[in-house]
């Protein structure tokens, strides 16, 4: 290295220790505020609304009757198929047993022969009457006339009876169905034995011009049932209730609206619930017994504080707001909801009061004392509309 590049080596040196130092003594510079953002902002006033409760129901028939036969045999015929629609007093089937047949021809024929001996008994009396009444023979002899005359009319009258009874267990042969309904299925052919005690019932007859729809509530929705109907007993609550919809498993709303019954007024302490049943018309046999469908049941509640699920977040099972203060500053504020809901909207129980602003969009980005820039909006333009 020659001298000038030395020289010039030097001068760099000097210049960079030269700005170096007049850095250090410049004036620190300070970050600028964050800027303040816009949120927008809901005034809480008091609302009705109308929510909707959704529970899986199991559907029976009006009646389901067991068909069993009262006698023993064979099943001669089956006049009915799996599914058929049936009127009441319709022959379903004829069961094979001679036997009674048998027993009301030996009825008749001892009617006959107690008759005869009625008959014979009753001659008799009469023809010891008028001696007796001569004086010619004892009393006693006509009274012993008239108990043999007595005991003959009671083994007739038996006879009789006994005939009734071997009819009757003949008419047993020929099964007819007690309601107007549908045939379940029919487990047994012809030919099959079947028997009065046996477990298996011959068919069932389903009648299902109204139907039930089962459903359970658990304890909870019951204690709000309770005190938000009005009436002092389940049975005045329940009579109280609007009409409810049955939507059936495919999704599609049943056409008829039905009216909520009481169902079993023990709580199952199992599962914490009770059984409660919805009784609709089924004019048009739509609905067979054993389907499943949704009973969904509305409830209207009047002056209550309604918020939109956004302006909500969860933390470890609690719901939390952003209310907005008087200095324009979020503060955190926890909340308890019902737990019925639209899907979009909640119903608030306790945490917020008429008049006081939450911010309803973009809580995520929010932190407790975060200061804001308000842009009030319409309520009508923040709740849609239920379902």
């Amino acid at each position: 290295m020659n001298y000038i590049q030395k020289l010039a080596a030097l001068f760099s040196l000097v210049g960079i220790i030269g700005c170096q130092s007049n850095d250090k003594n410049a004036a620190p510079q300070t970050a600028a505020p964050p800027p303040i953002l816009e949120y927008s902002v809901l005034v809480l006033t008091p609302r009705s609304t109308t929510l909707f409760s959704d529970y899986p129901a199991t559907i029976q028939g009006q009646q389901n009757i067991e068909i069993r036969p009262k006698i023993d045999g064979y099943i001669d015929a089956i006049y009915v198929d799996e599914g058929a629609v049936v009127s009441k007093g319709q022959t379903l089937f004829r069961i094979s047993a001679p036997q009674y047949e048998q027993e009301v021809r030996t009825a008749q024929a001892n009617i006959k022969i107690a008759e005869a001996d009625v008959q014979a008994a009753q001659m008799e009396v009469s023809k010891v009457s008028p001696l007796v009444e001569k004086n010619i023979i004892s009393k006693y002899e006509l009274e012993s006339r008239q108990y043999i005359l007595q005991a003959k009319q009671a083994t007739l009258a038996q006879a009789q009876a006994r005939l009734v009874n071997a009819k009757t267990n003949l008419g047993y042969t020929t099964i007819a169905s007690p309601v107007n309904g549908v045939i379940g299925a029919i487990p047994f052919k012809m030919g099959s034995l079947v028997s009065s005690n046996m477990a298996q019932a011959l068919t069932t007859v389903s009648d299902i011009k109204n139907i039930y729809a089962y459903f359970s509530i658990n304890e909870k929705q019951a204690l709000q049932f309770m005190r938000n109907t009005p009436g002092t007993t389940p049975k005045e609550r329940l009579s109280s209730m609007p009409p409810v919809t049955l939507l059936l498993a495919d999704g599609v709303e049943f056409p008829k609206k039905g009216k909520l019954e009481q169902g079993s007024g023990i709580i199952n302490t199992q599962i914490g619930s009770f059984s409660v049943r919805a009784n609709f018309p089924n004019t048009n046999n739509m609905i067979r017994s054993g389907s499943t469908g949704t009973v969904r049941i509305p409830q209207t509640i009047d002056s209550v504080l309604i918020i939109p699920q956004k302006a909500t977040y969860e933390l470890q099972g609690k719901y939390f707001v952003y209310v907005l203060d008087s200095a324009d500053t979020a503060r955190s504020t926890e909340i308890s909801i019902m737990e019925n809901n639209d899907g979009s909207n909640y119903v608030v129980e306790s945490g917020l009061h008429e008049g006081e602003k939450i911010i309803i969009e973009g809580v995520a980005t929010l932190k407790n004392g975060t200061a804001i820039k308000p842009r009030m909006v319409n309520a009508d333009s923040v709740y849609q509309k239920i379902f």
